[in-house]
């Protein structure tokens, strides 16, 4: 083989090296696209999981509030409630408290509810209920609140029920109603308030002198199971 013919052989060699080298090297990153695609994945699932967003600041306070209410509640005549006694089905049932404020239920007998809160009947009850089972646990819920209610009837847009908050007057019930029809008689106005003796005391309002400053006496406050009446 002469001089010039192995030269020529060797630059070939030279160079199918350096174009296999080239291909080694542009075939590197295609061998960890796929490990490093899933790396990337698993990167942004953790991610996410690790900050899932958290619950509304609301949620927790809305049920604070609702439970709250719910404790603070005094239990009057005609209320509805739901009482629970755990693994006890012949004793739970839903119950109305009767005109004179107590409730009956098997092994406990009578009981007084009205005036109470539930947390206290929830006590009452579980206290009694000793006698007959071991570790009595007992839930009372309102669920009709009924004694906190006040009624307005005839000619206003809006006759019906309503809740009772503690500051609503006559005038406020009517406002509530959407106020009057075209032919109520403003001046002859009355509230029924129902007595503890269950005999009923007729109440006037003139809603014109009333809303010229006159007789304001007469927009009194309402009081559970008031009935306004709009002839």
């Amino acid at each position: 083989m002469s001089r010039e013919t192995a030269r020529v052989k060797r630059r070939a060699e030279e160079a199918r090296e350096r174009v296999m080298t080239t291909e080694r090297r542009n075939l590197r990153p295609g061998r960890w696209a796929i490990p490093l695609a899933c790396l990337v994945f698993c990167g942004l699932v953790w991610g996410q999981a690790g900050s899932a967003p958290p619950a509304p600041k609301g949620a927790s306070g809305a049920k604070d509030a609702s439970q709250a209410l719910h404790d603070d509640y005094v239990i009057g005549p005609e209320d509805v409630l739901a009482i629970n006694v755990w693994r006890e089905p012949d004793i739970s049932r839903a119950v109305t408290v009767r005109l004179d404020g107590a409730i009956s239920l098997p092994l406990v007998g009578e009981v007084q509810a009205s005036g109470r809160t539930p947390l206290q009947l929830e006590r009452d009850i579980t206290q009694k209920l000793k006698a007959y089972i071991s570790d009595p646990e007992v839930a009372v819920m309102v669920q009709e609140m009924k004694s906190k209610r006040f009624n307005i009837l005839g000619q206003v847009a809006k006759p019906g029920s309503y809740l009772l908050s503690s500051s609503i007057t006559v005038l406020d019930a009517i406002a509530l109603a959407g106020g009057f029809r075209d032919f109520a008689k403003e001046k002859q106005i009355y509230v029924l308030r129902r007595n503890a003796d269950g005999t009923e005391t007729r109440l006037p309002f003139n809603y014109k002198d009333v809303v010229k400053g006159k007789n304001i006496e007469q927009n009194i406050k309402l009081e559970p199971r008031d009935s306004v009446v709009v002839p």
